[in-house]
């Protein structure tokens, strides 16, 4: 690996044998068409769907309270592209990581690089607010064919030699890579000018959070977005990623950054950025990460969700 922080001297241990074998076939099948992995994809998607009922159930109950107006035919099978999504996904992260540069070029296009452009004028650096769409690995790779100085937002993976190659290969495509808790060196890379590509879709509990709606369902959602921009001044544009109909590829939007945020009301500004963050799941469905528990915090006296 060309990251010097990298020894596969540290994972040779019979535990990690799993890992390195999966990760072995992922770099293989990244060489096989684009075709063929989607083809792939679905397949492994659609044997997710049975072997883990757990993620399942918790897809099942985020699509029942974001989509209440659909019938339970296209529910489930919302839920069913979006486990062939996530497997797609998969394979999509071994392109990303290891992919040749000219065969990405040729399957995305981007719309909007000049809203990023205009915002890094400011000499505040900017902030791309996206979300888990299940594209999110690729499009990382795909953006940094168009500008440089990309510092993407990461939590460690609970697998210490998966983490380690994600981490490795990451570092390889981007200027750099900011541990989300770290708020001090995410801060200095925006005071010198960084892109900061953030997903603040995830619940990470009530301490630093506040209620606000995500598709009309109160959802603890952090107030981190809104003082980071606070605290740098740099502007928040939202970041969308799409895979297309077919073999088309990918779809990439950037869109002016907001305006009057934030705005110094913490359950505005959560609004504002889960608003951001639901018009791009509306655009693809199906390719948002709803296995994710995303409403495990309730607001006091309200039941839990996930439970059968």
């Amino acid at each position: 690996m060309e990251n010097p922080a990298f020894k596969a001297s540290r994972f040779i241990a019979p535990r990690f044998w799993p890992t390195w074998l999966g990760l072995a076939l992922l770099r293989l099948f990244s060489l096989l068409p684009y075709p063929i992995l989607l083809m792939l994809g679905r397949l492994l998607g659609g044997a997710f769907y049975y072997l883990v009922p757990r993620r399942r159930h918790v897809a099942e109950v985020n699509i029942a309270h974001c989509f209440p107006h659909l019938d339970q035919r296209e529910q489930q099978r919302m839920v069913r592209e979006s486990f062939a999504s996530s497997a797609i996904a998969l394979f999509e992260g071994g392109i990303s990581w290891w992919g040749n540069e000219q065969r990405l070029r040729k399957m995305h296009r981007i719309e909007g690089i000049e809203h990023l452009q205009q915002a890094l004028v400011q000499g505040k650096g900017a902030i791309l607010l996206g979300g888990h769409y299940t594209t999110l690995e690729i499009s990382g790779r795909l953006l940094a064919l168009h500008t440089d100085r990309i510092y993407p937002i990461y939590k460690p993976a609970r697998n210490a030699l998966f983490d380690a190659v994600m981490v490795n290969a990451r570092k390889r495509l981007f200027d750099g890579l900011l541990d989300n808790s770290d708020m001090r060196t995410i801060l200095r890379t925006l005071k010198q000018g960084g892109i900061i590509w953030y997903a603040p879709d995830q619940d990470f509990g009530t301490e630093r959070s506040v209620f606000a709606p995500f598709f009309g369902v109160p959802t603890a959602t952090l107030t981190a977005t809104s003082r980071l921009a606070k605290l740098s001044g740099a502007p928040l544009l939202p970041f969308y990623s799409q895979r297309l109909p077919g073999t088309q590829g990918y779809l990439l939007r950037i869109l002016p950054s907001l305006e009057n945020f934030p705005s110094g009301d913490d359950v505005a500004d959560a609004t504002r950025v889960n608003q951001v963050i639901e018009a791009g799941v509306r655009m693809a469905p199906g390719q948002y990460l709803w296995v994710h528990r995303r409403f495990k915090s309730r607001p006091p006296g309200e039941p839990p969700l996930y439970q059968r």
